[in-house]
C-alpha cells in the first residue's frame, strides 16, 4: 500500500436548471364581463350562468316594472326599472365570479343556497297571479298604488330577520389575547 498523496478530485457540477416552462392559467368556465355584456339584454347573463329562474325573474321583474310605470302608476315602478336592470348586471357578473372560484377551489360549494331557491319560484308565482288577477278585474293595482310603501316595509324587515338569524347560528371564535392565554381563557 502506498501512502502517496492523492490529489484532491474535481466534483463534477450539475448545470444550472433550465426555467421551468410556467403553467397556463387554468380555463375558468365562465366570462364575468361576457355576463355582464349579455346581461344589457335583462335575463340573458344569468342564462349564461346556468340560471334560467332566475333569468325569467330578472326579465319579468324588468318587463314588469316597464308595465307599472305605464299603466299602472309612474312613481314606484318607474324607479324600479333602473334598479332591476342595475342589479340585474351586477348579479351577472358577481355570480360568474363566483362560479370561477369553485371551479379554480377558491370558495366551497355553498351548502343551503342554491343558485336556484324556491325563493326565485315563489317571486313568480306571486307575480304572476298578482298580473292574473290585475287582468280580471278581481284586484286593481292601480287601487294598491298608495299602499307599495308596505312591499319595502316587509321586505326590509324580512331580509333584517335573515341577518339577525344568520348570526345567531355562526359562532364566534376569539382569538387568545396575549401569547401565554389559551383559547379557554386559562394561562399558560
Amino acid at each position: 500500500m502506498s501512502t502517496s498523496p492523492t490529489a484532491p478530485q474535481e466534483v463534477p457540477t450539475l448545470p444550472a436548471p433550465a426555467a421551468a416552462p410556467a403553467s397556463p392559467a387554468p380555463k375558468l368556465p365562465k366570462n364575468p364581463w361576457l355576463a355582464v355584456v349579455l346581461s344589457t339584454f335583462p335575463g340573458l347573463g344569468q342564462v349564461y350562468n346556468g340560471q334560467p329562474a332566475k333569468a325569467f325573474v330578472f326579465f319579468s321583474a324588468w318587463v314588469g316594472s316597464i308595465y307599472g310605470a305605464a299603466e299602472i302608476d309612474p312613481f314606484p315602478f318607474a324607479f324600479l326599472i333602473p334598479f332591476v336592470y342595475l342589479y340585474n348586471l351586477i348579479d351577472a357578473f358577481r355570480t360568474a365570479s363566483l362560479i370561477n372560484a369553485r371551479a379554480v377551489g377558491g370558495l366551497p360549494a355553498p351548502e343551503e343556497e342554491t343558485f336556484e331557491s324556491p325563493l326565485w319560484g315563489g317571486s313568480l308565482l306571486v307575480l304572476g297571479l298578482l298580473l292574473l288577477l290585475n287582468n280580471l278585474g278581481w284586484l286593481h293595482l292601480a287601487a294598491l298604488a298608495r299602499y307599495w310603501p308596505v312591499a319595502l316595509i316587509v321586505a326590509g324587515a324580512a331580509f333584517l330577520y335573515g341577518s339577525i338569524q344568520r348570526r345567531r347560528e355562526t359562532p364566534v371564535h376569539r382569538a387568545p389575547e396575549s401569547s401565554t392565554e389559551t383559547r379557554d381563557g386559562g394561562v399558560l
